[in-house]
């Protein structure tokens, strides 16, 4: 598909991600839907005769030929749904953005991808944790993620930035701006180690209503999502809600019970919808990182009456703790057959279950 279509169809404004999904589904293409008459158009689910006439009568293309000058002349690369520079876990989100417009020198695909959020107004507590966390993320090889917002976000990226850990922020305006403007210097930093990244085109003001829009894309990049510090009504929570609903990890450090912005992550932790850290390190043990630092096997005496499935498990906790996924990529099985397995051992005490759908041999 050819990049002016592409863009061009993101800038027709009755036409939003799914609608855009369907015609692409439809009609195998960009170009296709553009050339498409009224009568085809609206005979698409969810395509009226307004949205069909807005994509035939209007100035998309020469408005995303004009948007392409200024992203060729500041190397600013788009990312469209389906393409192989796609972030791949955004694109397991149903409500993923059609297209992403991205400014850095990171591989989006990282191996290990953890968004870090909190509130704008961040204290000393909340600093200290996220000094904390980079210090020691830093031997992990990760990719941070966060907002570029006051507070927990920026901090976020300037310890990242301090410990030499690529970091990328997550607008929710185009990338002809910075806001806020107080953060241009770190965000300048960051296309050199990490980047920017967006779903709105060029001209985009940082409305209200793009933030919450905003930190789906911060949940839907990552592996984990950490609360560092949160009230109980702002952004932190959101994007926690939106990771849950993803089915991904999210952490959260717990505060004293009459601290305003530890009320969010208590209440998080409270109703399961967090599991608490108390620091760095935990977060490190329950993603099962620690298997980075080369450790000699142990062998363990292991019933008899196991299943060839059951065996392999036990062989490949004996080298590391694993995440449910991973087993199931290496046993070559399907979730539901694991997860009977995974049960059936555990309660024989062979393995331990462990936060983040993580597990290890009870050794």
């Amino acid at each position: 598909m050819s990049l002016v279509h592409k863009i061009g169809l993101t800038l027709i404004k009755s036409v939003g991600h799914i609608t855009a999904k369907n015609l692409l589904g439809h009609f195998g293409s960009a170009e296709f839907v553009f050339s498409a008459t009224l009568k085809q158009l609206m005979e698409i689910p969810g395509v009226g005769p307004v949205t069909a006439a807005e994509i035939v009568n209007n100035n998309a293309l020469k408005l995303a030929a004009d948007q392409i000058r200024f992203l060729e002349k500041h190397k600013i690369e788009v990312l469209f749904f389906g393409d192989d520079n796609y972030p791949r876990r955004l694109m397991e989100c149903f409500d993923a953005p059609i297209l992403l417009y991205f400014r850095g020198s990171v591989d989006l695909n990282h191996p290990r991808i953890v968004s870090i959020v909190g509130t704008r107004k961040a204290t000393d507590y909340g600093r200290y944790l996220c000094r904390q966390l980079a210090e020691v993320l830093a031997a992990y090889d990760v990719l941070i993620i966060s907002g570029l917002a006051y507070g927990i976000d920026v901090t976020a990226h300037k310890e990242s930035l301090l410990y030499n850990i690529p970091t990328v922020g997550v607008l929710a305006h185009g990338l002809d701006r910075i806001y806020p403007q107080l953060h241009h210097a770190v965000a300048q930093k960051m296309v050199y180690n990490g980047g920017l990244i967006t779903e709105f085109p060029l001209k985009t003001n940082p409305d209200k209503e793009n933030f919450p829009k905003r930190n789906r894309i911060i949940a839907g990049l990552a592996d984990a999502t950490i609360v560092v510090e949160a009230t109980l009504k702002g952004g932190a929570l959101i994007t926690a809600d939106i990771a849950n609903s993803y089915d991904r990890d999210v952490y959260a450090f717990p505060g004293r019970v009459n601290d305003e912005y530890s009320e969010g992550c208590n209440f998080l932790i409270k109703t399961s919808r967090a599991a608490l850290i108390n620091h760095a390190k935990d977060f490190v043990y329950y993603m099962g990182w620690d298997s980075v630092v080369s450790k000699p096997v142990m062998q363990i005496q292991l019933p008899l009456g196991l299943c060839k499935e059951e065996q392999q498990i036990t062989e490949i906790l004996q080298v590391s703790s694993a995440r449910i996924d991973e087993l199931g990529i290496k046993i070559g099985i399907n979730q539901s057959k694991l997860a009977m397995h995974l049960l059936n051992l555990e309660m024989q005490g062979i393995l331990i279950a462990l936060p983040g759908k993580v597990y290890k041999l009870n050794q």
